[in-house]
């Protein structure tokens, strides 16, 4: 698979990986104001931000496939 290959496919999972985990944020927090047992929204709260941070991964590589593409792969222009 090529650094492009790579790039075009991290970077957009990452991003809809982010807006997943930040709308679990909101409903986790939702569920502390609707007076759930902590247990429910704690453990809500907590795969939200595991969820929130692997997207922050996923675009992280996604940038790093990006620019070894544009190293290794583009012609050098003289």
């Amino acid at each position: 698979m090529t650094h492009k290959a790579k790039w075009l496919l991290f970077a957009p999972l990452g991003l809809a990986t982010i807006g997943a985990g930040a709308s679990m944020v909101h409903w986790a927090g939702s569920l502390k104001d609707q007076k759930a047992p902590a247990t429910k929204w704690l453990a809500a709260g907590t795969a939200a931000l595991v969820v929130f941070n692997a997207g922050l991964s996923l675009f992280g590589r996604g940038v790093v496939e990006k620019v070894l593409h544009e190293v290794r792969e583009k012609p050098i222009q003289q």
